[in-house]
């Protein structure tokens, strides 16, 4: 083993690295890290305006970045956001599919029961998450492929491997997500490079802007049921944060995983693992 080159695997400077979703919460904080490590990072998303909380890290290098519109559902945009990259960067090395999300009316609840869920509310979910997921993966995986390496890395969900009860289309979507993370992966590595690898995370629950009020109360921060059964079900006994993510992260993009692709990393402190008992 060369000790010295272990040292490096880590620093990303002179990769481009395209992250969807790049001004939420989770995909943020991802971009944030990997400018830190000097990776030049794409920041693709519907919304282009970056919030202060992201933007002072972001200017703090010592990476640089490019604030690109695109929707993931429309692949002219994302062909757009593609050339715009290469002009500035000259090319592409990963790509981290972070886009994703639910719709309140694909919810179960007091107020709507399975049997009255919109087939258009579902539709956006499976749409956003699965097909928001491939289209960037053709569009970038395409320049992965002419290169002859890359990484993809996209985003599942703990829902994946067991179903949460009120969000059947959010689980069925992730778990879509998880599926076409292991055929992408043997398909570029068989068809085009063994030297490209895709790989997803899987995070347990953390406090974004579309659950926090479904997990804890709006007024007094307190933890709803919902919440309290989470955490009861979490050996480690929190929500994580989000820069939990970035070692997991970390790994898959870098050379230190260059033999693991095809593969579905839980961060979850344990929700997976216990059964309850």
């Amino acid at each position: 083993m060369n000790l010295q080159e272990l040292t490096h695997w880590y620093d990303f400077t002179g990769k481009t690295i395209v992250v969807t979703g790049g001004t939420g919460v989770l995909g943020g904080e991802i971009a944030c890290g990997l400018i830190g490590c000097g990776a030049n990072v794409a920041v693709l998303d519907r919304n282009p305006n970056l919030p202060d909380a992201l933007r002072t890290p972001m200017d703090a290098g010592p990476g640089k970045y490019m604030v690109t519109y695109a929707d993931v559902l429309d692949r002219a945009t994302l062909d757009e956001a593609a050339q715009a990259i290469l002009a500035a960067f000259g090319r592409v090395d990963m790509l981290i599919n972070a886009a994703g999300g639910n719709h309140p009316q694909a919810t179960t609840g007091a107020e709507r029961s399975f049997f009255e869920l919109p087939a258009d509310a579902m539709g956006f979910v499976f749409d956003l998450n699965i097909m928001g997921t491939v289209l960037p993966s053709q569009v970038f995986g395409r320049l992965m492929a002419d290169q002859g390496e890359g990484v993809i890395l996209n985003v599942s969900s703990m829902n994946a491997f067991t179903p949460l009860t009120r969000i059947p289309a959010y689980s069925a979507a992730k778990a879509g997500v998880s599926n076409f993370t292991q055929w992408l992966a043997v398909h570029m590595a068989q068809e085009y490079s063994p030297r490209i690898r895709v790989n997803a995370i899987a995070p347990g629950f953390f406090l974004t802007k579309q659950n926090r009020f479904l997990l804890t109360d709006e007024q007094t921060g307190a933890l709803t049921a919902r919440g309290r059964q989470i955490i009861e079900h979490t050996p480690m006994g929190r929500f994580g944060s989000p820069e939990d993510l970035l070692g997991a992260v970390f790994w898959l993009l870098s050379p230190a995983s260059a033999f693991v692709t095809g593969t579905i990393v839980p961060i979850d402190g344990g929700f997976h693992a216990y059964s309850g008992v």
